[in-house]
């Protein structure tokens, strides 16, 4: 892979993987995970489309600052640095493809930049949608490490222990699989050494920090407001324990031309058109 950086104007270095040549394409990671989320989708893509993937800021090789979560982190902020890449590169429009924390940057891009997104490409997002759903207590055992992130306990646990870092973070990546032992030990391996570099862990869980408020705000959303205008497919795998596939009921709301496909864990293949809003 052919790594780069490029400073963006706070003086913060963002860390970006660049392989190919075609359409310009945007991959965005989630949380625990930095640009390796798509190490195998990379090489895929390039054979025909130019592939721009980032570390946000605090992820990865970027920079992680120490600066108060809600000046640095807030979606707004990394969607901004984004952008900054991309007039970097010189590109004027990317189709992007996001999970998790990127699909809400993802969103945040076409809301914020309309002009620089082509089209979308979300897997299992958080949308405004979900709204207060995420606060019901049946799925607090899953969403229970988002609370954990912005308590002062988590510092004590794991910022300076980076062998129990790496215990949480192999925890979500062997939970969260919807199917079990298609990551190779040395992969993982990989992801666990980046979490346990100094300050890594801490910086990694800014965002929810920052996006604490928004989301008690999200809970109260009864009207989408302006949704998305751009071609978007969503697919939704069943298997994921904390993003509900359930939840994907209101994304006609939220986005106009959207396409949802389902991933049906015991057909081990996808389910084309399941929905189309």
């Amino acid at each position: 892979m052919k790594h780069h950086y490029v400073e963006v104007a706070e003086g913060y270095r963002i860390h970006y993987v660049r392989e190919g040549q075609g359409t310009p394409v945007l991959l965005l990671h989630g949380w625990p995970g930095f640009w390796y989320d798509w190490c195998k989708v990379i090489p895929l893509l390039s054979k025909e489309a130019d592939v721009i993937v980032p570390d946000f800021r605090g992820f990865g090789l970027s920079d992680k600052p120490k600066i108060e979560p809600v000046r640095g982190y807030g979606p707004a902020v990394l969607a901004k640095d984004i952008i900054e890449i991309l007039d970097h590169l010189g590109l004027d429009e990317v189709i992007v493809a996001a999970h998790d924390i990127g699909a809400t940057i993802a969103q945040t891009l076409a809301k914020t930049y309309s002009s620089r997104v082509k089209s979308l490409v979300l897997f299992n997002p958080p949308y405004p949608g979900i709204g207060a759903r995420r606060f019901e207590p049946e799925v607090q055992t899953e969403f229970w490490y988002q609370h954990l992130h912005n308590l002062d306990l988590f510092e004590q646990l794991f910022a300076d222990e980076p062998l129990a870092a790496q215990k949480y973070v192999r925890y979500f990546y062997e939970h969260w699989s919807g199917e079990k032992g298609t990551m190779e030990e040395n992969e993982l391996q990989f992801i666990l050494e980046m979490y346990a570099l100094p300050g890594a862990m801490l910086s990694s869980i800014m965002y929810y920090r920052a996006r604490a408020a928004d989301k008690t705000k999200q809970a109260s959303v009864s009207s989408p407001g302006s949704p998305i205008l751009h071609e978007t497919s969503v697919f939704w795998g069943e298997a994921d324990p904390v993003m509900k596939v359930e939840w994907s009921d209101r994304l006609g709301e939220f986005f106009e031309h959207v396409t949802l496909f389902l991933w049906r864990r015991q057909r081990k293949r996808l389910k084309g058109f399941s929905g189309i809003y």
